[in-house]
């Protein structure tokens, strides 16, 4: 099955690949996808979706094993506060669910940061859009596809 994520990627001509694992409902974050795909956490970004004290949404992605450092991110989309938006809201605003959120193909172009880690890699992985499901691409990818800001907004 397809999803939103890959039919953008695809029609940005941009190559990727897929895996999937089974999902257990009480582990739904990054990490544990990490784990059951058998790859390292630093290469899986998790998506976190803020809203700002201006009620912009933000789209932040970092490493599985790391968190948002809140006060870099606030600096570095240079806002007064900022605050993750509450799991109920994430269907309607981005189209996505808690453990299938991805960054690629929300329902609006939100302003996006990924952490500079990014870089480091050959190919990371980042939610297709449904729970289970990862698209593997280049760094460089990712950044166009969601044109992204890169910076430190991570904790370690």
């Amino acid at each position: 099955m397809k999803t939103n994520a890959m039919r953008i990627l695809e029609t940005a001509g941009i190559t990727y690949d897929i895996s999937s694992y089974e999902i257990d409902e009480d582990h739904l974050d990054a990490q544990t996808a990490a784990a059951k795909l058998q790859v390292s956490a630093q290469r899986v970004f998790k998506t976190i979706v803020m809203r700002s004290h201006t009620n912009e949404i933000i789209v932040l992605c970092v490493p599985a094993n790391d968190e948002v450092n809140l006060k870099k991110a606030r600096a570095a989309c240079g806002v007064k506060e900022i605050a993750p938006v509450k799991p109920a809201e994430l269907l309607t605003l981005t189209g996505y669910i808690r453990g299938g959120c991805s960054p690629i193909g929300m329902k609006k172009k939100y302003r996006t940061v990924i952490d500079e880690t990014v870089i480091l890699h050959d190919s990371v992985y980042v939610s297709a859009g449904v729970r289970g499901t990862q698209v593997i691409l280049a760094p460089d990818d990712l950044i166009r596809i969601t044109d992204a800001l890169v910076c430190d907004i991570s904790t370690l």
